[in-house]
């Protein structure tokens, strides 16, 4: 970390996109996720993101409902869970 050029020894602006906060070396941020998450029901979640026209739905399914629990008649419809967007986010 230390090595890196144009890294100030202090506080201050960023200088090749590297600043200092605190004593920790940091890049400078490029990009904050402005996310809105309503709970309608139970599992049942419907997230505003950036990009999409549409709201996602979440919820469980399967053995994730299993695991938590929860009566698949109770659901409703299937929604994908939190867990397979981030797999699919990464593995993608």
């Amino acid at each position: 970390m230390g090595g890196r050029t144009g890294a100030t020894g202090g506080a201050g602006p960023p200088v090749d996109g590297w600043r200092r906060k605190e004593g920790v070396l940091m890049s400078t941020v490029v990009y904050t996720s402005r996310v809105r998450i309503v709970r309608q029901r139970g599992p049942l979640r419907i997230a505003y993101l950036p990009g999409e026209s549409q709201p996602v739905h979440f919820s469980v399914h399967g053995a994730i409902a299993g695991h938590y629990k929860v009566d698949p008649g109770r659901l409703g419809e299937s929604h994908a869970a939190t867990i397979d967007y981030v797999i699919g986010a990464t593995a993608g």
